[in-house]
């Protein structure tokens, strides 16, 4: 059974959350949500949201999968049982295991686009992109269903391969590469971008508050970044963590987690805004930033197109490592429900992923005007529409409800047979963080968000 397995070290689990935490989240979302939203102010509410709500959600979820080994609804259920609580919060889990489902439709176009974009930087090159050019590229790829359809059903493959192969053959091994060769092509394209871009004028827009430019909207746009990037409510990190030995240090490995997505974070923004500064291109370009606006920069610097494939490998990559444990999330209950071999139900997992991303997939070409939530007053795409509702809904709903469960209804007892009895302020902390402090967050964002009043 799933909830069997191990990882085989503390190490090899430790770099599965951080590749699940790291995905496009970090690398796409967090670059042009700190260029729209000003950045050095933006970038210490995001910090103060990892702080006060998602640091106390993943260890949560940590001590909830270790606990339970299983997978998420499992191991939400069995430690709700010991707890003398009612089974029914399971729903929790059920409820994350849809959400990553959701968004692992969605997230696999964007993924299957940047692994297109490899080859392409290696054949047609950047060179002499202007903006012209750059939306030609980009129209040729996303116009055409069957060339979209294509790269979106190639990365699930890839990512489909891995998790058939086990935690310890699969998950763990490719996380083990996967992570190295992510730090490594980050760092190569930090030292490119000190060299060859405007370091300077990027390290006081990522580091330095500029107040002026960061609205409450924003600040609280930044606590919803921290949940899509990190991902907690999906019950990921549950499911990780029931592959946890016993002698893990799961409070390390939280604090590690988030210090190694905020670190690969930062140097995607080091890695980016010096070459779109050095040529005077826009910071708050958006999602198109990826897309649209850095080929025009690659093309314009030396050894573009070889920095630009390594740059979409590198978006490759950590899409990757963050896919695989959406697949993980799904498969593993499956599994067990079934009692079908891992590699069928992987299969049909794929499957079934790239059948429910063909509306956001075909939302860039055939579907492009339609606007599916037009009669709620939101003139979103179906691609857009579905990001919205898993990233400003679903997930803090989810993480709503594991912290009232974990908060509230947990004992301490529980805690501290997972964290250590020696942990007494830590988990004093917790309890009231998750109490008072993230549910207050949660739900000023969800009510910001939905009502429109920020």
């Amino acid at each position: 059974m799933a909830e069997r397995e191990r990882f085989a070290s503390g190490v090899g689990f430790v770099l599965a959350t951080i590749g699940s935490a790291v995905g496009l989240g970090s690398i796409w979302k967090f670059p042009y949500e700190v260029g729209e939203n000003g950045g050095g102010g933006f970038l210490l509410f995001y910090l103060l949201g990892l702080l006060l709500v998602v640091f106390p959600l993943l260890l949560a979820e940590f001590v909830i999968g270790r606990r339970g080994r299983g997978g998420a609804a499992l191991s939400l259920q069995r430690v709700a049982i010991e707890a003398r609580r009612s089974p029914h919060w399971r729903w929790i889990g059920l409820a994350g295991i849809a959400t990553g489902f959701v968004i692992l439709t969605y997230y696999a176009v964007i993924a299957g686009m940047t692994m297109a974009y490899v080859p392409h930087a290696l054949t047609a090159g950047f060179a002499g992109s202007d903006q012209a050019a750059s939306a030609a590229a980009f129209a040729e790829l996303t116009g055409s269903p069957l060339h979209l359809g294509f790269w979106q059903a190639a990365f699930l493959a890839v990512a489909a391969l891995v998790v058939a192969r086990g935690v310890r053959k699969g998950v763990e091994a490719a996380c083990t590469f996967l992570m190295p060769l992510l730090a490594v092509l980050m760092l190569a394209l930090v030292v490119y971008a000190a060299i060859e871009g405007d370091l300077a004028r990027t390290l006081d827009f990522l580091l330095v508050p500029h107040w002026q430019a960061v609205s409450p909207r924003a600040a609280l746009d930044a606590l919803g970044l921290g949940f899509f990037s990190i991902g907690v409510g999906m019950g990921v990190m549950i499911t990780y963590a029931a592959y946890a030995g016993e002698s893990f240090d799961l409070t390390r490995a939280a604090i590690t987690t988030l210090a190694g997505d905020t670190l690969i974070s930062l140097m995607a923004g080091i890695a980016i805004f010096p070459i779109v500064f050095a040529e005077g291109l826009d910071p708050a370009g958006g999602a198109n930033l990826m897309f649209l606006t850095l080929p025009i920069a690659f093309g314009a610097l030396p050894f573009g197109d070889v920095v630009g494939a390594a740059f979409f490998l590198l978006l490759f990559v950590a899409g990757l490592a963050s896919t695989i444990s959406l697949f993980e999330v799904v498969t593993a209950p499956l599994i067990r429900a079934t009692g079908f071999g891992r590699a069928r139900v992987t299969i049909a997992v794929a499957v079934a992923a790239w059948i429910g991303g063909l509306p956001s997939m075909l939302s860039f070409n055939l579907w492009a005007e339609a606007r599916p939530l037009a009669g709620l007053g939101f003139d979103l795409g179906i691609f857009d529409a579905v990001d919205s509702l898993a990233s400003n809904v679903l997930l803090p709903a989810c993480g709503l409800a594991l912290a009232v469960f974990a908060g509230w209804f947990l004992p301490e007892s529980l805690y501290a047979a997972e964290l250590g009895r020696g942990a007494r302020r830590l988990l004093a902390a917790l309890r009231l963080l998750l109490r008072w402090v993230a549910p207050a967050i949660i739900l000023g964002y969800v009510l910001a968000t939905q009502l429109g009043k920020l």
